[in-house]
């Protein structure tokens, strides 16, 4: 085991590498009676096809989230109500790139520990709980099929990029999850919920050496490196379709603006084009810029609007969205106050607010241990040290912003997607 510090955020982590390949993270809170335990696969909804035992495989969309349901199964009942009865609070997710499950106790956390790292490391699945499962999942689509912010977000997505598994909904669809069998959640986890594969980030007044005894005492002896996975053909660096458009029961249309950015690497660089892409975005969009301002003030925005940087393997976007009367205005705008940009650079003192407004927002979010656990464990992923985000965040300049809104925000990288109202609803 090692112990790292973060002194500018105040910070003490114990890591460690067990010879299966499972990386751990402690991050230590002393006097803390709240503990955090978060276990997680770099596999999400994107991980469609990937190679296992040297053979290409195609599976349907949804799988990754599907086997996230199906996991909690255990041959004496379900996971969820055996860590609740320890007075836990469990919970898991899927994402576009990874599928995290955890829990949050005051007690009994050695024992909710062991539970975790059992169900997630021993596949239970059968297939009439397969079959079952699917009318419970396939009404959850069902049900994002009928939310406006869902359809226009994948609206948007499938404007950006045309091979690029990122625009499948992470749920899949009613008829790719008809296809899901035990089989395919077997192999699955076989290939993703491999230690190897797998990371495990713990914060609390916990001792670390325990965490990575029971690691050692539950969890396979062995384990395999990451799959080899296939996320399409590269992506031109223009946006596929300049619109996409669709009428749904809105009282006011809803749009999502996205700009297809330059992926990037694994490592450093990662993080740096997400704070980077952030920090455009509150350059040209935040609450304290002059173009929200004039929206707003005009009534092209209202409190609904939200703005922001992401990236998954292969693929980087800025995107805003919200509600707006008129969403080719708030488009014009933005590509507009992009240009000003790139010919008048940005105001000085503006950078140097929303730098520091933003730089005091990722030091505040540190006081949840969710926030800890699950960014450690997706800077393993991609290959970065969270915690070691201000000094980067130091060297990142107005010019480097000014440099991403330019590169950015043009018209061949844009996509609107528009809800709007259904004739006679508006």
């Amino acid at each position: 085991m090692e112990e790292k510090q973060y002194a500018r955020v105040g910070e003490r982590v114990i890591q460690a590498q067990l010879d299966n390949g499972l990386r751990i993270y402690v991050a230590l809170k002393p006097g803390f009676q709240k503990s955090y335990a978060f276990f997680a696969t770099n596999y999400g909804s994107m991980d469609m096809r990937f190679k296992l035992d040297g053979q290409w495989l195609d599976t349907p969309a949804g799988v990754a989230h599907y086997l996230e349901h199906k996991t909690f199964d255990t041959k004496d009942g379900n996971a969820l109500q055996d860590l609740a009865a320890n007075g836990s609070s469990p919970n898991a997710f899927t994402s576009l790139s990874v599928t995290g499950y955890y829990f949050e106790s005051t007690e009994k956390f050695e024992e909710n520990l062991k539970i975790l790292l059992s169900f997630v490391s021993v596949p239970y699945y059968t297939q009439e709980s397969v079959d079952k499962e699917q009318g419970i999942i396939g009404q959850e689509i069902r049900m994002g099929d009928d939310e406006p912010e869902t359809q226009v977000f994948y609206g948007m997505l499938e404007g950006l990029y045309e091979n690029s598994p990122v625009k499948v909904n992470i749920a899949g669809t009613v008829e790719s999850i008809a296809q899901i069998t035990a089989d395919t959640l077997n192999f699955c986890h076989k290939a993703f919920y491999d230690p190897g594969n797998m990371v495990l980030c713990v914060a609390g007044d916990v001792d670390p050496e325990r965490v990575v005894a029971i690691a050692k005492e539950v969890l396979p002896q062995q384990g395999n490196l990451p799959v080899e996975r296939d996320y399409g053909k590269q992506e031109s660096p223009r946006a596929v379709s300049g619109t996409w458009e669709k009428e749904m029961a809105v009282s006011t249309p809803i749009f999502q603006l996205g700009f297809k950015a330059e992926p990037p690497q694994k490592g450093e660089n990662w993080l740096r084009t997400e704070l980077v892409g952030d920090l455009a975005c509150e350059a040209l969009l935040g609450t304290s810029s002059p173009l929200y301002a004039a929206l707003y003030r005009d009534g092209f925005l209202n409190e609904s609007f939200s703005y922001g940087c992401e990236a998954y393997p292969g693929v980087a976007f800025l995107c805003a969205g919200g509600e707006s009367k008129d969403p080719e205005a708030v488009r014009a705008a933005v590509l507009a106050e992009g240009e000003r940009i790139g010919r008048e650079g940005l105001d000085e003192g503006l950078f140097r607010r929303l730098k520091k407004a933003a730089y005091g927002n990722l030091v505040q979010r540190l006081n949840s241990f969710e926030t800890i656990c699950v960014n450690q464990a997706m800077g393993y992923f991609n290959g970065y040290e969270y915690l070691a985000f201000p000094e980067l965040f130091d060297h990142i300049t107005k010019a480097d912003v000014e440099a991403c809104i330019c590169a950015v925000i043009t018209q061949e990288k844009c996509t609107l997607a528009v809800i709007r109202p259904k004739e006679g609803e508006a």
